[in-house]
């Protein structure tokens, strides 16, 4: 097949942007053939350029220009569309669907339903905005704290799920799980236009066996507030013999260097590759993320590491994880159920659990089962574009 990417890059390098070279990359390792072709939020600096940029969130017209050259030279069978939030607008799906090929969009997030993204707002789950007007969005400035910029967001989301030309331009879009998926349904996308394909990892190591690994518990992650970092070091004073390390940067890293104890250390931002060393040595990851996440390549990465995880009990980790074959859960808000999860981990039958991830993700998320999967949801979204323009 010939598969156009469209994705437009966040000024942070994200977990996102990831994804989308990881899977360009195993298309081409399919023998498809796959043409790439990125946006970035670099090119939105200074008051005017945002100005620019907002008024334009419905219809972007130089990004839809440039998606119909494209498609013109290239000719694709199917335009998987990754974000399109703010610079390609919904109108480059129209286009894309205009050019005679199936249009794909992955829901990397839940920006079509709520402004901020995450469905959290001071620091607890919000849904005030599912399947309602959206006007909450607005009145509580969810979108860099900005009423304007807020109500730009809003009607990006009617540009879209308001939109009839917009939901039939899409031929098939992507929930990262089942639980992402019930999600969309309940704010209006079409369930038989919804399949269920989560991240996945290239092949990694799976390194020491748990019993002779040197590292404790681990924590990976961007350090904020939805990712419940500081809840875990202040529980974490309770475990005084259990190191626990954090790799990560963010806006909560000085606080976390003034504020944890002595046997958590601050580690900051690590390339990948050390990254996944430290999963390898980790005898536990600890994921205390408070908001649904999307499908968090943190856990992905540890279960391809043979790795335990104990995660809050929310959104995609309790849909990975409920079984806690693989680990454990605890209720979000419950610093003493964190704790006394670790403590029965770490003391407890790792290696069954370290073997049961590693089985899990040669299972669920491997290379080989993403792409057949992928593979199967382009076939069927061709199968719809060619009954659409009959």
């Amino acid at each position: 097949m010939k598969i156009l990417i469209l994705h437009n890059s966040y000024k942070q390098r994200g977990g996102e942007d990831t994804v989308v070279e990881q899977e360009e990359q195993l298309l081409k390792s399919g023998d498809h053939e796959v043409k790439s072709f990125r946006f970035s939020n670099d090119s939105i600096s200074g008051n005017i350029q945002k100005i620019i940029t907002f008024a334009s969130i419905q219809k972007n017209h130089k990004s839809v220009r440039e998606v119909i050259n494209i498609c013109e030279e290239f000719k694709p069978d199917v335009v998987h569309i990754h974000n399109f939030f703010p610079l390609l607008s919904p109108a480059a799906h129209i286009a894309a669907a205009k050019s005679g090929a199936a249009v794909v969009q992955t829901l990397h997030n839940f920006r079509l339903l709520c402004a901020g993204a995450m469905f959290l707002r001071d620091g607890v789950v919000c849904e005030d905005c599912l399947g309602n007007s959206r006007l909450a969005a607005i009145k509580n400035s969810c979108y860099r704290d900005s009423k304007i910029a807020s109500a730009a967001v809003v009607a990006m989301q009617r540009a879209t799920l308001g939109s009839e030309n917009w939901l039939s331009s899409v031929d098939k879009f992507i929930a990262l799980t089942e639980f992402g998926k019930s999600k969309f349904i309940q704010g209006g996308l079409p369930p038989t236009k919804i399949a269920v394909k989560p991240n996945f990892v290239s092949s990694i190591d799976p390194g020491p066996p748990i019993q002779d690994r040197q590292g404790s518990a681990l924590f990976v992650g961007r350090l904020s507030s939805e990712k419940g970092v500081r809840r875990l070091v202040e529980a974490w004073k309770s475990l005084p013999d259990v190191p626990l390390d954090i790799v990560g940067s963010g806006p909560e890293e000085n606080w976390l260097r003034e504020n944890a104890p002595p046997h958590v250390s601050i580690l900051g931002a690590k390339p990948r590759n050390q990254v996944i060393e430290k999963l390898q040595n980790a005898r536990l990851l600890v994921f205390p993320s408070i908001w649904y996440e999307g499908f968090p390549m943190t856990i992905a990465e540890a279960l391809a590491c043979g790795t335990p995880i104990l995660a809050a009990n929310i959104g995609a980790a309790h849909e990975i994880l409920n079984d806690e074959k693989c680990g454990a859960l605890y209720k979000s808000d419950d610093s003493l159920a964190l704790i006394k999860n670790a403590a029965t981990l770490l003391n407890g039958d790792l290696q069954r659990k370290s073997v049961n991830a590693r089985e899990r993700f040669e299972g669920l998320y491997s290379a080989e089962t993403n792409l057949k999967l992928i593979e199967d949801i382009y076939v069927e979204a061709i199968a719809n574009r060619n009954r659409m323009v009959r």
